[in-house]
Order: C-alpha cells, then sequence, then structure tokens
C-alpha cells in the first residue's frame, strides 16, 4: 500500500494514500484505520478518514512522532498484498427515502436535466451502494458517492436558506442527507425519516467514513410510519406566502 504522511498539528500526522477521489480508496484508507487503531490502541486518540487521508491524533504523554510513524509502518505494511491483509468487511447501512417533489423540489428538475422520468431517477439514485467517503459540514454530514453520471447535478448558484433535517440531495457525483436542519445548495430528491444525528446516541452520527449506504424508496405511508415529517416544509410555506399576498415568483 503506498502511503506518506505530513505534520499536520504538534499532536496529528495525516496519512496520504492518493490525489484524486477514488472508491477505491475508501476502502483502503476504512481498513488502515481499522488496522492502526488495533495495533496503537491507546495510543491513538483519533483516527478521522477522509476523501484520499487519514488523520491520526496521538497522544503526546506516550509518542512522539519518529516513534508513531515506527509502528504506523509495519502496521500498513500487512495491507499490502504480499503481507497477507487482514479483511475488513464493510458495513451497509439501509436508509429509506421517500421520493416526492413536496420533500424534493429538485427532483422533476433533475429529472428533465437527465431526460429521464421520475421514477427513473429513483431508479437509479436506489440502484447504487454508496461509500461514506468523509464526515463534515455539518455533524454527522455524509459525504456518498458516487451518483450515476445521468443524475450528477451541479450544486445550486444560490443556496437555500433553510432544508429540512433528513432531506436527501446530489451536487455534482456526490449525494448526501442533511442531518440537521440548516442553509444548503444541493439539489433536493427526498427525505428520510431516519435520524442522521443524536448527540445523546452513544453514537451520534448514523454514519461514517468507511460504511456503506443504499437507499431504499418508501411510500408516503411508510415514511409517516417511520416518523417523517411533512408540515415543515419552507418552500411550501414560501408558495403558499406568495400566493396568498399575489407576489410573483
Amino acid at each position: 500500500m503506498f502511503w506518506r504522511y505530513e505534520i499536520t498539528g504538534v499532536d496529528t500526522i495525516t496519512l496520504h494514500f492518493g490525489e484524486q477521489i477514488d472508491v477505491a480508496l475508501v476502502d483502503s484508507i476504512h481498513k488502515a484505520a481499522a488496522v492502526l487503531r488495533e495495533t496503537l490502541g491507546e495510543r491513538l486518540l483519533d483516527a478521522v478518514p477522509s476523501y484520499t487521508t487519514l488523520l491520526l491524533r496521538y497522544d503526546l504523554r506516550q509518542d512522539d512522532l519518529a516513534s508513531l510513524v515506527a509502528d504506523v509502518r509495519p502496521a500498513l505494511d500487512t495491507l499490502s498484498p504480499e503481507g497477507g491483509e487482514s479483511e475488513v468487511e464493510p458495513d451497509v447501512v439501509e436508509v429509506p427515502v421517500f421520493y416526492d417533489v413536496r420533500v424534493g423540489p429538485d427532483l422533476e428538475r433533475i429529472a428533465r436535466r437527465a431526460d429521464l422520468s421520475i421514477d427513473d431517477v429513483v431508479k437509479r439514485h436506489t440502484a447504487n451502494t454508496y461509500h461514506v467517503f468523509a464526515i463534515g459540514f455539518a455533524p454527522g454530514f455524509a459525504y456518498l458517492g458516487q451518483v450515476v453520471d445521468e443524475l450528477a447535478t451541479p450544486r445550486l448558484s444560490t443556496p437555500r436558506q433553510k432544508v429540512p433535517v433528513g432531506t436527501l440531495g446530489i451536487a455534482d457525483t456526490q449525494t448526501a442527507i442533511y442531518p440537521i436542519t440548516s442553509p444548503g445548495g444541493w439539489n433536493l430528491i427526498g427525505r428520510t425519516p431516519l435520524t442522521l444525528f443524536d448527540p445523546e446516541r452513544d453514537r451520534p452520527g448514523l454514519l461514517e467514513a468507511g460504511q456503506q449506504v443504499r437507499f431504499r424508496a418508501i411510500d408516503e405511508a411508510e415514511y409517516i410510519e417511520l416518523g417523517g415529517r411533512l408540515d415543515d416544509l419552507p418552500w411550501e410555506r414560501e408558495t403558499t406566502t406568495a400566493s396568498t399576498t399575489g407576489e410573483r415568483s
């Protein structure tokens, strides 16, 4: 396994495994994080995977840089083909999604752009298994890749001021779920009733880098049964207000 390290803080180094986003790297970085957690134990305070990197934060009371790297190197060597790598099966999370223009106001536009029906957009989006590249932007916000080329859509030129929690979007070749209500510029296509982030849980984020995600289309009845909401959609209130006051969109 090729890698290099960079000193990124007094107690952190970043391991680089490549220069470009590559689905194959997700698996390699996930395995590297697992073997280093096992090998270094309490010496390793944190291991944060991202698109092409793995950030390691170590305990300065137990380690110095030279000692850490000296032990990182043989651990990662076990992941090379000739090193007899131990397999780490990916954790696949199924996420139910209500795909509908009421909760996904950009669904119809994406379908027109791809010259597809809305049903075909949903079929293509649910046919893939997505890799969790990284966590960022907001607590529990997982960057998932990659959508098929037909569904790849640029971010909105002007982000929405409010995107409800659980809303599913597409930006370029990635897809993601808003774990909290926040501003956002992704193209919105549906919504899940699952709680993506809960600080009271032992593991607050539902998704972590290295996992895989499959989306399952559900109808409105199941969405509501699972706790989904339709009473907090800001774009519906904007439409209602504009209609009531005679404003033009």
